[in-house]
């Protein structure tokens, strides 16, 4: 069972669980998440020495500013987002100004699939669609999901009962 237990995550996961829910599995998004913003953060430093290399012009740091500035919103919505799934529920929750919250019963849940991507094998993160009998879904697909065989495995114990093997 993946369950974190520093405080920080405790107090800002727990605020979203009724008082009769136990928090069974929190896990953050898996940090592949922040590849684009890492690499556009290198490339714009590449190109801002390269322009004031060649053509001398100093305000192009601007740009790399700019680009350092997406890094570190995306670096703070990814420590913000959580998965959780408690006995009754499975929510994202993210958010940095606004939080967004979306949750589906457990009762409500009639599949859930697992899909991993070349990238997300060799990386290790896979992205759960999760499906119900309802027409309208505030919780469809959870991606960059971080450990997603055995995450699948727990998710699955609770909605159908014992999984007896790993998905391909």
């Amino acid at each position: 069972m993946v369950v974190h237990r520093d405080d920080t995550t405790t107090r800002m996961v727990d605020r979203y669980l009724m008082s009769y829910e136990g928090r069974v599995i929190a896990v953050r998004r898996h940090p592949a998440l922040l590849l684009l913003p890492i690499a556009s953060t290198v490339a714009a430093l590449v190109l801002c020495a390269a322009v004031q290399i060649t053509i001398g012009l100093v305000w192009i740091w601007l740009l790399w500013l700019v680009s350092l500035g997406y890094l570190l919103w995306n670096l703070a919505a990814w420590s913000m987002q959580f998965f959780l799934v408690t006995e009754h529920r499975v929510m994202v929750i993210r958010g940095v100004l606004n939080r967004d919250i979306a949750m589906m019963p457990m009762a409500k849940v009639d599949n859930i699939e697992l899909k991993r991507s070349y990238t997300g094998r060799a990386l290790g993160y896979g992205e759960f669609i999760i499906e119900s009998a309802g027409q309208k879904q505030g919780l469809r697909r959870v991606r960059f999901v971080p450990y997603p065989e055995q995450l699948y495995l727990e998710v699955s114990s609770f909605v159908f009962g014992t999984v007896d093997a790993a998905p391909d």
